[in-house]
């Protein structure tokens, strides 16, 4: 039965290092939610799910899985199933007796091995490649028999630590989506790992976003885009990123280059510097015939999207990069110049917490 998982003040500190890898990770995840740790190399993601493995020794702290402390029981009594990154798959072994070696391993009788193959083998349309060797198979079909083995065994939390990395694209947006759906229909408790911030986005519940081992927000993905608690969030969700642009504050609102945006007096007075980051989203970043300066470097015509690249000179001569999305049919020269005003704002400190201004 699926069961509900909780890091409780989860630290790790390598032997020899002072930089912990994972630092006082508070984290619920609830009984059949699909959670994505999310964030770049060395945020300690893949880390997190390996304590509640049982593979990485924990600091301080605990982990448990449902109500049972799990923090110094052994790997195999955890009734965990993962699914790594290379498939780690037998080479010698057909697909079902990969999916069955956990099984086997177990002592479960002949019949209900054969029973929980068939079934998994169904779920991921393996069944007419149960025979045959992993070198006969696909990079997908082996992911999926890299699955299936994780089904049968029917565990409490399903770990996924980068299933898809190495697929090609179209396979990984196909792939996906399988997981995602198979997911919830299996119910069971999963905790996803991944670098990939547009599979984070469409595959989980809710993402939690790591950065130099502390968690910096956890919430559902359109919560996170909207609403992103410090200047690393708002950067690494979403593609392009938001721009971030320093500006300086006056009771007429922000400067941005040669024009000033409106800001709320509510909003600037809880700023406690002269100056701040205003990130604006490519999308609210609109082309337009007044606005603040900026020299087109790079056009990227996407079919539905148009990302216009620009360069802007700011307050204090320096000269930043922006990023908008162009809506016209006539996308602009490069070298040319256009207007670019921003519809929605973000205001963030630069005094190094870089807080959200709300």
């Amino acid at each position: 039965m699926s069961q509900p998982v909780r890091f409780d003040d989860v630290s790790l500190v390598y032997p020899g290092s002072t930089d912990p890898a994972v630092s006082h990770l508070d984290l619920e995840i609830d009984q059949g939610e699909f959670l994505v740790l999310v964030g770049p190399s060395g945020c300690g993601k893949s880390t997190s799910l390996r304590m509640v493995a049982g593979l990485e020794p924990i600091s301080a702290g605990s982990i448990f899985i449902g109500d049972r402390n799990v923090t110094n029981v052994a790997a195999k009594d955890r009734d965990i199933a993962m699914v790594f990154q290379n498939y780690a798959l037998y080479p010698h072994m057909s697909v079902a007796e990969n999916m069955a070696f956990a099984l086997k391993i177990q002592k479960a009788s002949k019949a209900e091995i054969d029973r929980r193959v068939k079934e998994a083998a169904s779920l991921l349309d393996l069944t007419d490649y149960l025979d045959r060797k992993p070198k006969a198979l696909s990079g997908g079909q082996r992911q999926r028999v890299a699955m299936g083995r994780a089904i049968v065994r029917e565990p409490q939390v399903f770990l996924m630590d980068e299933p898809l990395s190495n697929l090609d694209a179209k396979l990984r947006v196909q792939t996906r989506t399988q997981i995602a759906a198979l997911q919830r229909r299996l119910g069971t408790t999963t905790i996803y790992v991944t670098h990939d911030q547009v599979e984070a986005m469409t595959m989980g519940d809710r993402v939690a976003v790591l950065k130099d081992g502390v968690l910096q927000q956890v919430a559902a993905p359109r919560s996170l885009y909207d609403e992103p608690t410090n200047a690393f969030v708002a950067t690494f969700i979403g593609s392009p990123s938001m721009n971030m642009i320093p500006v300086a504050l006056s009771e007429a609102g922000a400067s941005m280059g040669d024009h000033t945006v409106p800001i709320e007096p509510d909003r600037r007075q809880k700023v406690r510097t002269a100056t701040a980051l205003l990130g604006v989203r490519p999308e609210d970043l609109h082309l337009t015939d007044h606005g603040a300066s900026m020299t087109v470097t790079l056009v990227e015509e996407l079919g539905a999207d148009t990302f216009v690249y620009g360069e802007m000179v700011g307050a204090d001569g320096e000269t930043i990069s922006l990023v908008a999305r162009d809506r016209s049919h006539q996308a602009p020269h490069i070298g040319g110049t256009v207007n670019v005003v921003p519809e929605r704002t973000y205001l963030f400190q630069m005094d190094g917490d870089q807080d959200r201004i709300v």
